[in-house]
């Protein structure tokens, strides 16, 4: 039998959470992080709160005990600048785990999902693994409608879609260094990797869309301007989209499908084209 002294040690997993005003949400993202299984290994969770002007720090700090409790470490990072960029480059230098997790702050996690991801980074080739991906419930109906619709689309339906929740390894985190200033970050770690080397393991998280529908255009159009100014400043990244294209086809099954959630995110999608969207910082939801 091999002694516990000769055991191979884990690897570090870090957790990394942007978080811009975000004191409505990070209370239930960090209980969902700590109600995580045995199996999730040794973890420590870096919160990069940047530019709040609210509870944020406070409430992440008060968590600080209950991840002492059970051996990991909560680490609160107060970045005086609103970016997330800069957060998340700012988190980066202060984990210390040769795996990472990046992880919006509005995100709740089901309690398998770190022992899920922690098995697929185990792989030595460069990997990005991510859960299954399910909205919160809405409170708005717009909302609820748009949410319907959204997921059907077939980028949502094709898996290791990764909004707001992403895993590396080493060999995948060497593959870009310091986070852009951009808006699509999400969109530009998931890039750095083919299709066929992005996992989505079964355990689910919950992502919240925006209320209402004013917010859902300007966020919608946000995400757009991201994407293009993606493609624009990293060309070369187009080639590891492999999203499939609704077409013509395929927008006549959702309209058959679901027609008053077509309808909604239809005018969405007509709303956006009006006005180009600020560079501020925002949050996807």
């Amino acid at each position: 039998m091999q002694a516990d002294s000769e055991r191979p040690v884990e690897p570090l997993l870090s957790v990394i959470i942007p978080a811009h005003d975000e004191a409505f949400y990070i209370g239930a993202c960090l209980d969902g992080l700590c109600r995580q299984t045995a199996a999730a290994g040794p973890v420590e969770v870096i919160v990069a709160a940047n530019g709040c002007t609210d509870a944020t720090v406070a409430i992440a700090r008060a968590q600080q005990q209950a991840f002492a409790e059970r051996g990991w470490t909560l680490t609160v990072l107060d970045l005086p600048e609103g970016s997330k960029p800069g957060a998340l480059n700012a988190a980066d230098a202060a984990a210390r785990g040769p795996w990472r997790l990046y992880l919006d702050a509005d995100i709740l996690c089901a309690p398998e999902l770190l022992a899920q991801l922690r098995s697929v980074l185990a792989r030595p080739e460069a990997v990005y693994a991510t859960g299954r991906l399910q909205l919160a419930p809405a409170r708005s109906w717009v909302t609820r409608r748009y949410g319907e619709c959204w997921l059907r689309v077939p980028f949502n339906r094709g898996g290791a879609v990764g909004a707001g929740l992403y895993a590396v390894n080493a060999a995948g985190r060497s593959r870009w260094g310091a986070y852009p200033a951009i808006i699509a970050d999400d969109s530009y770690a998931r890039l750095q990797f083919r299709p066929e080397e992005r996992v989505e393991v079964p355990a689910e998280y919950q992502w919240p869309l925006v209320e209402g529908f004013r917010a859902l255009v300007r966020v919608r159009r946000r995400q757009d301007a991201g994407m293009a100014e993606l493609f624009r400043l990293y060309p070369e990244l187009a080639h590891n989209e492999g999203k499939a294209r609704l077409g013509l086809s395929g927008t006549v099954r959702l309209a058959l499908e679901a027609p008053l959630s077509f309808l909604v995110y239809a005018t969405v999608a007509l709303a956006v084209r009006s006005r180009r969207a600020t560079g501020d910082w925002a949050r996807g939801r």
